[in-house]
C-alpha cells in the first residue's frame, strides 16, 4: 500500500523539534508500506531526499514561530497550493494522511481526495481553529464563521480521525457525531530516553553541581504561557531552594522572558538554544523534573505536548500546571504533581518534599519510566496506525 503522508511541519531527530511524523512515516516503512511525505522548509528551491526509506518532498514555504498572524497565514496557504500541485505528480497512492496543524491542510486533502479518488485520514493534533479563538489571535466574526465550517467539512470528508488525546476526541465527536475518531497521543522513544544517573562532567558543564534542576523545553510562545514559570522560580529563589530552571526552546515570546528575568534578578533562571534530539538527551542527564505548561484556556488542556512523552521515557519528574488528561495521568501514576499557577508557593511547597527526599524523587521518576513504556511506547502507537489504514 503508498501512503501519501503530508506535514507541513516535517522534522527528524536531528532537526530535533515535534518528529512525531518521522516516527510513525518510518514506522509504516518497516511494515512494508511505501511513504511518500510532502512538507516544506525555509530554503528557495524544491527539493526531494530519501530519508529512512521515506521519500520526503520539501517545498520552499518560509515559516517560523516568530512570524504575525497574517505572515503565517500566508505560509499555510502557499504551502496548501504547492502540496496540491505535488500531490498531482505523485502517482498509485492509495490513501492519503494528512496531519495538522494548520487546518489548511485540510483543504489539500480534500483537493487530492477530488483529484486522485482515494479516501484521507486526518490527523488532529491541536484544536484548530478553537485554540486561536480562545487565545484571541482570531477575532473577526466571519472569519470564525468560515473556519467553523471548514473545520466541519474537513472532519466529514475524512474516512475517519486520528486525535492525539481524549480531550480532542470528545471535541471532534460534538462537531461531527458518529465520525470514527481513534486516539493515538504523541510517544515515548523508550529506546533513546532511558532513565540514568547524572554524569559529573555534564553537571559541571551546565554549572549545576547539587542543584535540583527543572527543565521546560519546547515551543516558548504565547499558549506556553512561561511566565507562569518565573512565577515559581521567583517564589523558589525568595524560600532559598537550591533549584536551578532551564528554559530551552524557541519562539516569539522568548525576548518577552529573557527580558523579565532581567528585571527581576532572576538568577536561578537559565536560557539554552533549541536542541536537537540528540543534544537535548545531554540536558535531561542533569535534568530532575520537566515543566510542563500551559495559558489558563480550556482548549489548551487538550493538548498532547512532546516534552510530555520525551519526560516520561527519561524518568523525569513531570510538573504541570494545567488541568486537563496530562494532570490526570500525572496524578493518577504517581509520577509529579499539578499545581495551580496563580499560586506559586504552592509550586514551592509540592516541589520541596522531592528535593529534601531523594528516595520519593526516585520513585516518582521510576512511575514516568513506567507509563512511559506501557502506555506511549513508540511501537504500540505506530501499531495503532497501522490498524487504522488498514
Amino acid at each position: 500500500m503508498k501512503i501519501l503522508y503530508i506535514h507541513q511541519y516535517f522534522r527528524t531527530p536531528a532537526e530535533g523539534g515535534a518528529i512525531r511524523s518521522y516516527y510513525m512515516a518510518r514506522g509504516l516503512v518497516e511494515h512494508g508500506f511505501e511513504v511518500e511525505l510532502i512538507t516544506a522548509h525555509n530554503e528557495p528551491v524544491a527539493v526531494t531526499k530519501i530519508i529512512d526509506g521515506i521519500t520526503v518532498h520539501y517545498l520552499p514555504v518560509f515559516y517560523e514561530n516568530e512570524q504575525g498572524f497574517w505572515q503565517r497565514l500566508y505560509a499555510f496557504f502557499k504551502f496548501m497550493r504547492l502540496a496540491r500541485k505535488k500531490a498531482r505528480q505523485i502517482t498509485d497512492v492509495d490513501i492519503c494522511y494528512a496531519t495538522s496543524t494548520p487546518l489548511t491542510i485540510g483543504l489539500s486533502a480534500m483537493s487530492i481526495k477530488k483529484e486522485k479518488n482515494i479516501p484521507y485520514l486526518f490527523e488532529v493534533r491541536d484544536l484548530w481553529p478553537e485554540a486561536p479563538f480562545q487565545m484571541g489571535v482570531i477575532k473577526n466574526r466571519l472569519l470564525k464563521k468560515y473556519l467553523r465550517r471548514l473545520e466541519k467539512k474537513i472532519y466529514c470528508q475524512a474516512q475517519s480521525i486520528v486525535a492525539l488525546s481524549p480531550g480532542i476526541k470528545e471535541k471532534i465527536q460534538e462537531t461531527v457525531p458518529g465520525k470514527p475518531v481513534t486516539v493515538i497521543p504523541n510517544m515515548s522513544d523508550v529506546d533513546f530516553f532511558v532513565p540514568e544517573a547524572k554524569k559529573p562532567e555534564l553537571e559541571k558543564l551546565f554549572e549545576v553541581e547539587g542543584r535540583f534542576v527543572v527543565s521546560y523545553f519546547g515551543t516558548i510562545g504565547l499558549a506556553n504561557h512561561l511566565e507562569y514559570l518565573l512565577a515559581a522560580a521567583n517564589a523558589t529563589l525568595k524560600a532559598g531552594l537550591p533549584v536551578t530552571f532551564f528554559i530551552i526552546g524557541r519562539g516569539s515570546q522568548l525576548p518577552r522572558l529573557q527580558y523579565l528575568v532581567k528585571h527581576f534578578g532572576l538568577t536561578n533562571v537559565r536560557f539554552l538554544p533549541f536542541q536537537n534530539k540528540y543534544n537535548l538527551k545531554r540536558v535531561l542527564n542533569i535534568t530532575d523534573a520537566a515543566y510542563v505548561s500551559f495559558a489558563r484556556k480550556p482548549v489548551l488542556e487538550t493538548n498532547s505536548p512532546n516534552k510530555f512523552f520525551d519526560a516520561l521515557a527519561a524518568g523525569k519528574l513531570i510538573i504541570t500546571n494545567t488541568a486537563g488528561w496530562v494532570k490526570d495521568i500525572v496524578e493518577e501514576q504517581k509520577c509529579g504533581f499539578y499545581y495551580d499557577p496563580d499560586i506559586p508557593q504552592e509550586f514551592v511547597s509540592r516541589l520541596q518534599p522531592f528535593i529534601e527526599k531523594q528516595n520519593l524523587l526516585n520513585t516518582y521518576q521510576q512511575h514516568a519510566r513506567q507509563v512511559a513504556e506501557t502506555r506511549f511506547a513508540r511501537s504500540a502507537q505506530v501499531a495503532r496506525l497501522i490498524e487504522v489504514i488498514s
